[in-house]
């Protein structure tokens, strides 16, 4: 592409976003991430995912993100590294624990974990403090973490389904361990309640479970597919009861099915298929995620350079194509390409806890994109609206 080409697009992209967005604000890394994780309402922590050493950083948000009013005279528009340090290998996975001031990561090459100290006022050099061994020696994808709310601090972690245990991060002492007949890697692992967790498998079949009870999980089956789906991701909408969750899985051809937590076994709510590049995903950077703030609103990313928005209001038990609410395009516009590069692809997406429609993105050229997006449809039925 012609720098004169490129810039034109650059400049379209750029008049266009002065409608579609809210805020938008750009940081560029060394390296590129995939995981971002939130550490406080402000600031959100990355890490490098290279095999040889990388950056683990801290990054404190724009302020002038979180000026309500007078934007303008907000003279803060740049991301800051509050605290950062390195790391000896690669970061695949990484999760704040709830409470504290540290982080447990994963290297995607084995099954066990690695604790750091973010740092405080009085240093801004993140450490590693310890580490934690997983149930397998060797893990082709590494362990998959959850943290929770807790004291003394907790978190559940694993490689497959039969590898689950909750560890008490202070000691290291086993709390629990889920007991199955079935050894299916995970592609996703979170706390659904204080207790309950959801399991989702690459092979697209989920299980939840309580860490309380010794009890047999709960367990469903993959869904019925309309293709070649070689592998699924999941996730489960929070709220203040089992009741109220819902549990989208994903495929890699692109269809999604929705079902009732309460229900996992009676099969999909309603369904859909979506408009993603099926053609090349992988199972490290792929993301399907409920909006926190936003009733039924899911976000996607992995599936090519773009996170895409949908909302699932109309869809039905019928498969239908189903397009996009919004696409935030910034991290394929805004890299020059050639005949020889690699196209831009995202590695990572999170939505924020409190700001309804606010998120951050990352892509393999070290692109980490803060965007609030402006729904098209916000006046129209139908359309995501705002918990209050």
């Amino acid at each position: 592409m012609e720098d004169a080409e490129f810039d034109d697009i650059l400049d379209d992209w750029f008049i266009e976003s002065l409608k579609t967005y809210k805020d938008l604000h750009v940081y560029q890394l060394e390296h590129p991430t995939q995981v971002i994780e939130w550490t406080s309402e402000k600031t959100v922590c990355v890490a490098g995912y290279s095999l040889s050493k990388n950056e683990i950083l801290e990054l404190r948000l724009p302020l002038k993100l979180f000026a309500d009013e007078n934007k303008g005279l907000c003279a803060e528009r740049d991301f800051k590294v509050a605290h950062g340090g390195f790391t000896d290998g690669p970061v695949r996975r990484l999760r704040h624990i709830p409470g504290t001031r540290c982080v447990v990561t994963n290297d995607g090459l084995s099954s066990d974990l690695q604790v750091w100290d973010l740092g405080g006022d009085d240093s801004d050099v993140i450490r590693r403090t310890g580490s934690i061994a997983g149930r397998r020696n060797v893990s082709e994808r590494g362990s998959r973490i959850a943290a929770r709310l807790s004291s003394p601090p907790q978190i559940l972690h694993g490689a497959q389904s039969s590898d689950i245990q909750l560890t008490e991060l202070t000691s290291g002492r086993t709390l629990y361990k889920l007991e199955t007949d079935s050894a299916d890697p995970l592609s996703s692992l979170q706390f659904v309640t204080d207790a309950v967790f959801l399991a989702g498998c690459s092979n697209g079949s989920v299980c939840v479970a309580d860490t309380r009870t010794s009890a047999a999980p709960q367990l469903s089956p993959p869904p019925a597919s309309s293709g070649d789906s070689v592998l699924w991701w999941a996730d489960a909408s929070v709220g203040p009861h089992p009741s109220s969750c819902r549990v989208i899985r994903l495929s890699s051809s692109g269809q999604a099915v929705v079902s009732d937590l309460r229900k996992l076994g009676g099969g999909a709510v309603c369904q859909a298929q979506l408009d993603v590049q099926t053609r090349c995903c992988n199972l490290d950077h792929v993301r399907v995620s409920w909006a926190p703030m936003l009733d039924d609103c899911i976000s996607v990313s992995g599936f090519g350079g773009v996170v895409q928005i949908y909302t699932t209001c109309g869809w039905s038990m019928e498969l239908q194509e189903r397009q996009p609410l919004f696409q935030h395009r910034g991290h394929v516009v805004s890299s020059q390409q050639t005949d020889d590069s690699v196209p831009v692809f995202t590695t990572a997406h999170i939505w924020h806890p409190e700001r309804p429609r606010t998120l951050l993105s990352a892509a393999s050229d070290g692109s980490v994109h803060v965007w609030d997006w402006v729904d098209p449809e916000q006046s129209a039925a139908g359309s995501p609206i705002p918990r209050t």
